[in-house]
C-alpha cells in the first residue's frame, strides 16, 4: 500500500491503540484515531481524531462516514477498542458478560459493517482485529474476556473467507501481557463468591506481576502496522511471550500444558 494510505485505529486514547497510531503516521500513512470524547483526549501528532463510542450504532456510522468525507476512502481498519473483566464464571452476570461482549466482539462488527461497503467499491482493504492469546487459550477467572477473545477469532477468520472475493483481507494480532493500565484497570465482576477468594486472589496476582513486567505496547504495535501493511497472514502474534505460547498451545500435550497454565496463575 502506499504512503498516502488511510488508516483507522478504534481506541487511541493510550496503550497499544495510541502506540499504533503515532506508528502509522511514521510509515507515512493519513491516520484518524477513535476516542469516546475529544475534550477529554490528549492530541497524538500527525494523528486526527474522530468522536466515536463502539458501543453505539449511530456513532460509529458517523464516525465512519466522517473520515470517508474528508478522504474519500479507507484502507485499513484497526480492531483495537476493548475492555476486560476479571472473576469466576460463576460470579459474573448475564449483563456484565452482554457489556463486555458489546465492547469486544460488536464492536468489530459494527465498525466492520461500517466500512465494508466502502471497501468492496474499492476492490481492496485490510481489517485487523486485536485479538489476544486468550483468544487460543485459556486462563483462570478470565473466562468472559477469553470467549470473547475466542468469538473475535471466529468472527476474524469467518470474515476473510467471505470478503477475500473483493481484494480484502481480515488478520488477527494475538498480543500476550502488555505494559498499559488495559489490565490494571480491568472491570472486577461485581457478585463475590467466598470459595474463590483464595484462587482468584492468587491468579489476580500472578496477573499483575505478568503485566510488571510486560513489555511496553511498542511491539504490539508494529506488529499491527506489519499486518496492515506487509504481506498477508491470518495470524500475527508480537515476539517474545505471545509467540512462545501459540508454539506451546500447538505441540505439548494438553497435560503438560494445563499443568504450566496453572502453575503460572498460582494455582498449583
Amino acid at each position: 500500500m502506499s504512503n498516502s494510505t488511510v488508516v483507522v485505529v478504534t481506541g487511541v486514547s493510550s496503550g497499544i491503540g495510541r502506540a499504533t497510531a503515532e506508528k502509522f503516521t511514521k510509515r507515512g500513512c493519513k491516520v484518524f484515531g477513535t476516542v469516546r470524547s475529544i475534550a477529554k483526549a490528549a492530541p497524538i501528532s500527525g494523528v486526527e481524531l474522530v468522536e466515536m463510542d463502539v458501543r453505539d450504532d449511530a456513532s460509529v456510522k458517523a464516525g465512519i462516514q466522517s473520515v470517508l468525507e474528508r478522504t474519500g476512502r479507507i484502507d485499513v481498519l484497526v480492531n483495537n477498542a476493548g475492555t476486560s473483566l476479571s472473576g469466576a464464571v460463576e460470579e459474573t452476570s448475564t449483563a456484565e458478560a452482554l457489556w463486555l461482549f458489546d465492547t469486544n466482539v460488536f464492536s468489530i462488527l459494527r465498525t466492520t459493517q461500517a466500512v465494508l461497503p466502502h471497501m468492496r467499491a474499492q476492490r481492496g482493504g485490510r481489517i485487523i482485529n486485536v485479538s489476544s492469546v486468550l483468544g487460543f487459550l485459556p486462563a483462570p477467572y478470565m473466562g468472559l474476556y477469553s470467549a470473547s477473545k475466542h468469538a473475535v477469532e471466529g468472527l476474524t477468520e469467518t470474515l476473510d473467507h467471505e470478503v477475500r472475493q473483493f481484494g480484502i483481507r481480515v488478520t488477527l494480532v494475538e498480543p500476550s501481557f502488555t505494559r498499559t493500565n488495559f489490565d490494571i484497570n480491568a472491570a472486577l465482576a461485581s457478585s463475590k463468591i467466598a470459595d474463590y477468594d483464595r484462587e482468584r486472589a492468587l491468579a489476580s496476582s500472578a496477573g499483575a506481576n505478568s503485566v510488571k513486567g510486560a513489555p511496553a505496547p511498542d511491539g504490539v504495535a508494529s506488529t499491527i502496522v506489519e499486518a496492515a501493511l506487509g504481506t498477508w497472514r491470518m495470524r500475527r502474534t508480537p515476539a517474545g511471550e505471545a509467540s512462545l505460547l501459540r508454539k506451546l498451545r500447538r505441540f505439548v500435550p494438553s497435560g503438560p500444558f494445563d499443568a504450566s497454565l496453572r502453575k503460572k496463575f498460582g494455582l498449583g
